[in-house]
């Protein structure tokens, strides 16, 4: 069974730098995209950043020059280095990858369970 754990959240003050991690575990034959997102108080969950298997990544233009995604397939886990916080980036984070859990699975669409991160002084 696929399971996707993220971590890495807390409290940090604007300015300063968090490290957020998601790893897949289980029977996992392939991965493909994988995505953070986050979800603020209020409002509707937005898509943050987006890497491929080959690297590709591409980020919200809101967290553009500050958040970078990467991963390692070794591990099948994703990273997102987040830099020059602001009281906006407040927000649950959640991974999400795209899994094949074997050579005849099909594609589907995992979630972790989210990690909270709160920019405040």
């Amino acid at each position: 069974q696929v399971r996707l754990v993220d971590s890495g959240g807390g409290l940090v003050q604007p300015g300063g730098s968090l490290s957020l991690s998601c790893a897949a575990s289980g029977t996992i034959f392939s991965t493909s995209a994988m995505r953070w997102y986050r979800q603020a108080p209020g409002k509707q969950r937005e898509l943050v950043a987006a890497i491929d298997s080959g690297g590709s990544s591409n980020t919200a233009d809101s967290v553009k020059g500050r958040f970078t995604i990467t991963r390692d397939n070794t591990k099948n886990t994703v990273y997102l280095q987040m830099n020059s916080l602001k009281p906006e980036d407040t927000a649950v984070y959640y991974c999400n990858a795209n899994l094949r859990e074997r050579l005849w699975s099909t594609t589907n669409i995992y979630w972790g369970q989210g990690t909270k991160v709160t920019v405040s002084s």
